[in-house]
C-alpha cells in the first residue's frame, strides 16, 4: 500500500461527517453519492430485475457466467446504502468471480426494522432458486451490516431448510450488534470509518426492542452448524474486528471451514475504494478467487 494513496483517503474519510452524526436521509444520500463518485466501467451490463417483489439488478462484467450468481447484500448500518452506493464493488466482484452479481434494495430501517432484512434476502435466495440456479452456483456476499446479514441469512436458509449455497463471503462483517465487543472501545481511534455511537445508535434503529442477542441479528450468537465455506475479511483499524475473529472461531468451532483474511493496517470495506487503494483492488481479487474454487463446476 503506498502511503500516498492511504493518506488521500484519510483526508477524505476525515470531511465525512461520522456515521450516525446526521440524518438518515443525509446518510443515504451522502453514501450514495460517494459510491457513486466510481464509475461502472462500459463493458460491465446491468440489468433491472424485480426480485419477488424487491427492487434487484444483475451486474454482468465480461466472462460472467449466467448459471453462476453472487447474491450480493450491501452494508450501511441497516439503514443506508443501496445497489447506488454498491454499484461498483459488486460489479468488481462480478469480473473476478465469473459469476454475475445480483444486487437488492432489501427493506432499510427504521422504516422496516428487523427481521424486514433478513426476509428479503431470504426471499431473493429462494427467488434465484426458483430461476433454475443450482445451489452449488450459487454465493452469498456482503459487507458491514451486509456481512452479518449474509451470515444472518446463511443460518435462516439452513433453519427452513433450503438447500444451501456454495459459500458465503464476509466482508468485514457486523455480526455482534450488543456494543459490548472489546475491539468496539480498544480501536475507537484507529478506526477513520465507524465510530461507536453512531454505529450503535443505527443498530437501535433496526432492532426496535427485538433482543439484541437474537441470532438473526447478532449472528455471533447463532450456531452456525452445517453452513457452507465462508471467506471472512477484516481489518485491524475496525471496531468491528473482533466480529470477524469471532465469528471465525465460532464456525471452525462446529465443523465449518472459515477462512479468515486479517489486514492489520486496513480499515472497514476497504475493498469499495479499489479505484483508490491497490489492497482494495487485491483483496476483490481474492474474493472472486476463492468464489470460482468454491462454484461447482
Amino acid at each position: 500500500m503506498s502511503q500516498q494513496q492511504l493518506d488521500k483517503l484519510l483526508k477524505i474519510f476525515e470531511r465525512q461527517p461520522p456515521l450516525g452524526t446526521v440524518s438518515i436521509a443525509e446518510e443515504r444520500r451522502n453514501l450514495d453519492e460517494g459510491g457513486a463518485r466510481f464509475k461502472v466501467p462500459a463493458d460491465v451490463t446491468l440489468t433491472p430485475v424485480d426480485v419477488d417483489g424487491i427492487r434487484g439488478e444483475w451486474l454482468a462484467a465480461p466472462g460472467a457466467r449466467p448459471d453462476r450468481a453472487v447474491l450480493y447484500l450491501h452494508g450501511g448500518g441497516y439503514a443506508i446504502g443501496s445497489i447506488t452506493s454498491h454499484r461498483y464493488l459488486m460489479q468488481n466482484v462480478s469480473r473476478h468471480s465469473g459469476a454475475r452479481t445480483l444486487g437488492i434494495e432489501y427493506r432499510l430501517a427504521p422504516e422496516h426494522p428487523f427481521p424486514a432484512a433478513v426476509d428479503d434476502a431470504t426471499k431473493a435466495y429462494r427467488w434465484l432458486l426458483a430461476q433454475g440456479f443450482a445451489p452449488g452456483r450459487i454465493a452469498i456476499a456482503g459487507d458491514s451490516a451486509g456481512g452479518g446479514l449474509t451470515l444472518a441469512t446463511l443460518v435462516n436458509l439452513r433453519d427452513l431448510g433450503v438447500p444451501l449455497p456454495a459459500g458465503g463471503v464476509l466482508i468485514s462483517p457486523w455480526a455482534d450488534l450488543t456494543g459490548d465487543a472489546g475491539a468496539v472501545t480498544s480501536r475507537a481511534a484507529s478506526d477513520p470509518m465507524v465510530k461507536p455511537d453512531g454505529l450503535f445508535r443505527l443498530a437501535g434503529e433496526y432492532l426496535k426492542g427485538t433482543d439484541v442477542k437474537h441470532p438473526l441479528a447478532s449472528p455471533v450468537f447463532a450456531d452456525l452448524t452445517g453452513l457452507p465455506p465462508l471467506l471472512i475479511h477484516v481489518g485491524g483499524r475496525e471496531i468491528l474486528y473482533d466480529d470477524a475473529i469471532t465469528v471465525a472461531n465460532n464456525a471452525r468451532k462446529v465443523g465449518v471451514k472459515a477462512d479468515l483474511v486479517d489486514e492489520p493496517a486496513l480499515f472497514h470495506v476497504w475493498h469499495a475504494f479499489a479505484p483508490m487503494l491497490d489492497e482494495g483492488q487485491r483483496a476483490v481479487e481474492q474474493i472472486g478467487g476463492w468464489l470460482q474454487g468454491r462454484f461447482q463446476a
